[in-house]
């Protein structure tokens, strides 16, 4: 059909009355019509009526209308400027390709369709698929000129369609958002300052968080409903739930959250108004609050990690429970981005910093994690540079104000549990428990026995949950909150205003460190423990005052325990792991050692804090202790770090003396002994000795 003959068609369906199988045929012919039509003022006609077209615009697909609208200029631009390419290289006479109307040509007569007929949030759609056709992926379709007239465009439609919530609805203010969703990154720094922050960033966070984005959670009450109807009380993979994810998933805005969280960073960093920070702020923490009371109302926040293959069936967890949480990961990741700018701008506006704002913002910021630490908690999710630097930054900030970390914490203390908790409490006290260890330095004593000490030794006593029988098999975090809270303790003992508290617990401590290693905690951490309280145990902590004799008494009992030790390899930790993928990558990353090898390692670890005058005595108890290893390779491991200790500088001025004397006194013994490695025997030196090569040396 010509071209004119299909313009006057499609201009009688635009008046139609809405009809859903004849709307994908008009948009299509309106597309076709876009890239055939060579008469400049027939595209602005076309482009006029379209955007005020009763079949399209009376009953929209909400987004989905819009985002094919922005797909539909953006194709046409794309196939105009392709013909442009095409017509530019043919031989005169030979026919043209498409319209034969030039990109600039083309894009200057679709604007001038835009009317004050239609709104100017459909503007924006218009002018964000012309700007995408034209200039993306590294096409340069217009001059300089007339790509800064359209960036002035764009921001110019945005923002009077921002200006007036009224008028533009919140189709219109989804659409907007959409639009610079595609938009922005093709935008001049100069042209994206001219928008109204102000005005763009409430539109953010209600397109992030209500109908269009993640609908406040609501599909987790959909999914409990779902659970509670079903006669077996299961998550059937094909309810209205799993609908109900794959619908939100397939939103243009769900679907591009990643740019909608930039447009919003980008928002928060230059907005005018410190009060509209605060208040996407505040919007972030009950959004996040309303995402955990609904996951803690639903059945499947009871199914651990360590048993999902069990309890849920292979139907369930290869489609919904992955589609679920993909969805919530995302959450995450978006509300993280968000908040990365805020936390940024809080340590550069004079506003936020101030003694008032800083700390509140601060406790709210770690609310928000913590709301979503039953996601961030599950395999490693959290280990990102964003949530990483959001999370110590807030609590560099809260520990500036004695008060508010007090408050916070007893705000977030978990309640004493005789039984197991469900999964997602004790993700929340996993939480505290890695807060809590960066707050000692900023608590009194008796709140950092009432908020670290308590919590951290109910879960290290013979009587926790964490060792009970009904934690078979143990939970994906049990490990980690066992180690959490010997990190917690180790946080307060290392406080000398806290020396009180040291004394009497350092023996249940040191007890419970050795009945809990290797079962219920790795011989990384065992190391790291047993080396801190060795520092503590001595000069100049005021515990190696009262009880001097403490030092020498946690090595008595380390050494007596290494002697009766298993010399059975460990199996590799889950960190270790995580870092070495392959198996044969693990073995050249950390050397296999038993739970003998760590004890020993430990006890070399910890000569560096003795007291002077023990160091010689058990500098030779070492060495015999790494001699009497009974697997060759794991010996050679104890020895390399003792003569670690002795070589690289670990040992200070007046410990590296008595070395040196210890070195001397037993050299014969350790030219024998000590230095066989790996079968090779090397001459003894110590640190900066200069070794003379044996064709170098003197035949006289």
């Amino acid at each position: 059909m010509p071209a004119d003959r299909l313009l006057n068609t499609v201009l009688w369906a635009y008046q139609d009355a809405p009809n859903p199988s004849q709307t994908d045929k008009i948009l299509g012919t309106t597309n076709t019509l876009l890239a055939s039509l060579n008469n400049p003022l027939n595209l602005s006609l076309l482009t006029s009526h379209f955007l005020i077209a009763r079949s399209i615009w009376k009953q929209p697909d909400g987004l989905r209308t819009c985002l094919r609208v922005v797909s539909i200029f953006n194709t046409a631009a794309i196939r105009v400027r392709e013909n442009e390419l095409h017509n530019a290289s043919l031989a005169r006479g030979q026919p043209l390709a498409g319209s034969g109307v030039r990109a600039e040509d083309w894009a200057r007569a679709v604007a001038k369709g835009l009317d004050d007929k239609s709104s100017r949030w459909q503007h924006m759609l218009v002018l964000a698929g012309i700007l995408m056709g034209m200039e993306s992926e590294g096409r340069r379709s217009l001059s300089r000129r007339l790509r800064s007239t359209l960036e002035q465009a764009v921001v110019t439609a945005a923002n009077l369609a921002l200006e007036d919530n009224s008028r533009t609805g919140a189709l219109g203010r989804y659409a907007v958002v959409l639009a610079l969703t595609y938009a922005f990154p093709l935008l001049s720094d100069a042209s994206k300052l001219q928008l109204s922050r102000s005005d763009l960033l409430p539109a953010v966070t209600e397109a992030m968080l209500e109908e269009e984005g993640f609908q406040r959670g609501e599909f987790l009450r959909a999914i409990e409903l779902d659970i509670a109807s079903s006669g077996d009380h299961k998550w059937p993979a094909n309810s209205p739930s799993v609908n109900h994810i794959q619908q939100l998933e397939s939103r243009p805005l769900v679907q591009n959250m990643g740019s909608l969280s930039r447009l919003g960073a980008f928002a928060i960093e230059h907005a005018g108004a410190s009060d509209a920070v605060l208040h996407m702020h505040d919007e972030l923490l009950s959004f996040t609050a309303g995402i955990l009371e609904k996951w803690e109302h639903c059945a499947l926040s009871l199914v651990d990690l360590s048993v999902e293959s069990v309890k849920l069936s292979p139907e369930l967890l290869q489609g919904p429970w992955r589609m679920l949480w993909q969805l919530l990961n995302k959450i995450m990741f978006s509300v993280v981005a968000v908040l990365q700018p805020i936390i940024g701008r809080c340590l550069l506006d004079p506003y936020l910093r101030n003694d008032h704002i800083a700390p509140t913002l601060a406790t709210k910021t770690l609310h928000v994690l913590r709301n979503l630490s039953f996601i961030s908690s599950r395999q490693g999710a959290s280990s990102f540079q964003a949530y990483t630097f959001i999370y110590l930054t807030s609590i560099d900030i809260l520990a500036r104000y004695p008060d508010a970390c007090a408050r916070f914490l007893q705000e977030t203390l978990p309640a004493p549990r005789n039984t197991v908790p469900p999964p997602v409490h004790q993700a929340l006290a996993l939480f505290y428990l890695n807060t809590a260890e960066h707050l000692p330095l900023s608590l009194s004593t008796p709140s950092a026995d009432a908020l670290l000490i308590a919590p951290a030794t109910a879960n290290l006593s013979p009587t926790s949950w964490l060792t009970s029988p009904a934690n078979t098999p143990p939970s994906s975090l049990t490990l980690e909150l066992f180690e959490s809270s010997h990190a917690a303790l180790l946080s307060v003992f290392s406080c000398p205003q806290h020396s009180a508290l040291t004394a009497p617990l350092v023996p249940f401590y040191i007890d419970t460190l050795l009945s809990s290693f290797p079962a219920r905690i790795s011989a990384r951490q065992f190391r790291l423990a047993f080396r801190t309280i060795m520092q503590i145990a001595s000069p100049p902590y005021p515990i190696a005052v009262t009880h001097p004799e403490l030092a020498e008494t946690l090595l008595e009992m380390l050494r007596f325990r290494a002697e009766g030790a298993s010399t059975a390899p460990l199996p590799p930790t889950p960190d270790a792991l995580s870092a070495a993928p392959t198996a044969a990558a693990h073995a050249s990353l950390e050397p296999l050692i038993s739970e003998q090898t760590a004890l020993i390692l430990a006890l070399v670890d910890a000569l560096p804090s003795l007291p002077v005058h023990l160091v010689d005595e058990w500098l030779s108890r070492a060495a015999d202790a790494s001699n009497a290893i009974p697997d060759p390779r794991m010996r050679d491991v104890a020895r390399r770090r003792l003569w670690k200790v002795l070589a690289d500088g670990e040992l200070d001025v007046e410990r590296a003396v008595v070395g040196v004397s210890w070195w001397g006194a037993r050299q014969a013994q350790a030219r024998d002994n000590f230095l066989t490695i790996d079968g090779s025997s090397t001459e003894p030196m110590m640190s900066g000795a200069l070794v003379q090569q044996e064709e170098d040396r003197s035949r006289l």
